[in-house]
């Protein structure tokens, strides 16, 4: 607990930190190599982020104000813990139920290492109810809906490039967002991932990615492979920025974002409110292979589960495959 010890002198008292402080030593303690991949790390930040706010009475970063909770201890009494109720709802209002609770879990690993540090007596959401999760057995693209999706003319370079490598290496998003152009060996159509658990790992893609690579890097060789539309309005870091063009890496938040937006005509022609999400594109692809009759072994490699277990949601063969298996192994439609 050496930031615990940090975090305290920095400020010349013995006195807990507030909301906003715990919020960085907590994040501190995890940046050792292995213990959280970099997505991990963003999504953390990104939650915590934004419970920090909105206790501090700022719900974007424009704002200022009065900490509502200027010290963590407040979390022990009644009041701060309705305080962050009240910051936690506004920040999942509208949210899906697995952002929801993946907002809280976040939240309750924070807590609990403030509870370790000694900063903490309780858990301020011992009494939440967990958003209840239901488990989706159509999250997996039609091919044709993939090949849409791909060929989704407003879609930009950029987009359709991410959009492709997703598919066709069945990467998670974040591994994906991270990859460096130091990292691709375009000739070998393959990049150095670093996968959930910190794990760096090879990731394979096709003609259709190799295609587009070369154009979206237009000769760069270093910095990040995608990049933000615009130059950072604030200090990022070192890793993060491109010394060729100044901009910063693509957050996995606009990523989501822009998929959602392109897909939302697709996935929701009469309200147009949800679209679809970047890891369906990694479950369709695992899908689908599973439906060519890829082998277990191939499966694992490709996805890079550790387990059968994990791997058993994706390799589900959708509707249509299981129509047409049907419709190929018809004793009616043999006799005909």
């Amino acid at each position: 607990m050496a930031q615990v010890h940090a975090i305290r002198t920095a400020h010349g008292t013995d006195r807990p930190p507030t909301f906003s402080h715990a919020v960085e030593a907590f994040l501190a303690a995890h940046t050792v190599p292995g213990a959280w991949s970099r997505g991990t790390a963003t999504k953390y930040r990104q939650t915590l982020d934004l419970l920090a706010r909105q206790l501090a009475g700022q719900p974007d970063r424009t704002g200022a104000g009065p900490d509502v909770v200027r010290e963590l201890t407040v979390l022990d009494t009644p009041a701060g813990a309705a305080a962050l109720l009240a910051a936690y709802s506004i920040v999942c209002a509208d949210r899906a139920p697995a952002t929801r609770a993946r907002h809280l879990s976040t939240l309750r690993s924070a807590l609990s290492w403030w509870r370790q540090a000694g900063w903490l007596r309780t858990d301020p959401t011992a009494t939440w109810a967990a958003p209840k999760v239901s488990a989706d057995g159509t999250r997996a693209l039609t091919r044709a809906q993939v090949e849409t999706v791909l060929r989704l003319p407003a879609a930009g370079l950029r987009e359709r490039t991410l959009w492709r490598l997703l598919y066709e290496t069945a990467a998670r998003a974040d591994e994906i967002l991270t990859l460096d152009v130091a990292d691709l060996d375009l000739a070998s159509k393959r990049a150095r991932a670093v996968s959930k658990g910190g794990a760096v790992e090879w990731v394979y893609w096709q003609t259709g990615a190799a295609l587009l690579l070369p154009r979206l890097l237009a000769g760069r060789d270093r910095g990040p492979v995608f990049l933000a539309d615009r130059l950072p309005t604030r200090p990022v870091p070192a890793g993060d920025l491109c010394p060729v063009t100044g901009r910063a890496r693509l957050s996995y938040r606009r990523a989501a974002e822009l998929f959602a937006d392109a897909t939302r005509q697709l996935a929701d022609p009469v309200e147009k409110v949800q679209g679809w999400t970047l890891h369906q594109l990694r479950h369709s692809a695992l899908t689908h292979a599973a439906e060519d009759g890829t082998n277990t072994p191939m499966l694992l490699a490709r996805s890079r589960h550790t387990s059968v277990r994990s791997l058993e949601r994706y390799a589900r063969p959708g509707p249509e495959a299981i129509a047409a298996h049907l419709a190929a192994t018809d004793p009616a439609a043999r006799r005909r």
